[in-house]
């Protein structure tokens, strides 16, 4: 069995970097699938189509470069991140994703993968599956000191609205929406540093990889 790590946690929880501490250490390919949504998001609004336009959406979804999301710094705004959870509320976006995710998932070895529905709908099966989280206070301070240390103008309390309005509109989204896996293990991040964090997180995957001889 290949070793496939499913992080899946709200915004601002620590997952992706978590996520990515972890491909680093067990030398695995590491895929943050709230690019592709954000990627997705950020095509409508450049071509000034609306985000509510799943047809559109769909379309752009169809037609990403995996490769070359990593070094786009349009993706990183909190524009792109409201936009992102707006387009992933469209089934038809989620399909058009849906075979891109898991064919990164099943490669030889495993892979990393962090988002909404890893655990639940892209790799239901993983072996090591967390679900971090975090208060949304904490979490607003966390994406709101790292919006404002790029110079972006952002008000705490606007940071903190929205990061409840994208949460709101994560768990209550009609296709596959942002829930813990029944076999996830919850990693609450609120009073922890990264160091904690990623120490708690590979301890969880080490349980993983004894538990199924990995």
């Amino acid at each position: 069995m290949s070793l496939i790590i499913a992080v899946d946690g709200p915004a601002a929880s620590g997952k992706g970097t978590i996520a990515a501490r972890l491909a680093r250490t067990y030398g695995l390919p590491h895929l943050d699938t709230g690019l592709l949504y954000r990627a997705v998001g950020v095509r409508l609004l450049e071509a000034g189509r609306s985000l509510d336009d799943e047809a559109a959406a769909t379309e752009a979804a169809r037609s990403l470069d995996v490769a070359a999301l990593s070094d786009d710094p349009r993706l990183t705004t909190g524009e792109a991140g409201e936009a992102a959870s707006r387009v992933a509320g469209h089934p038809g976006v989620r399909a058009a994703l849906l075979d891109l995710q898991q064919a990164f998932a099943a490669q030889a070895g495993g892979a990393v993968l962090d988002g909404r529905d890893i655990g639940t709908v892209i790799a239901p099966h993983a072996p090591a599956k967390l679900f971090v989280t975090a208060t949304p206070q904490v979490r607003a301070t966390r994406r709101w000191k790292q919006l404002t240390a790029r110079g972006f103008d952002i008000g705490f309390e606007e940071m903190l609205a929205d990061i409840q309005r994208r949460d709101a509109r994560d768990a209550g989204r009609g296709a596959a929406p942002m829930v813990q896996a029944e076999d996830a293990v919850l990693l609450d991040t609120t009073d922890m540093d990264i160091e904690a964090a990623f120490d708690a997180a590979r301890r969880i995957v080490e349980a993983a990889r004894a538990k199924r001889g990995l």
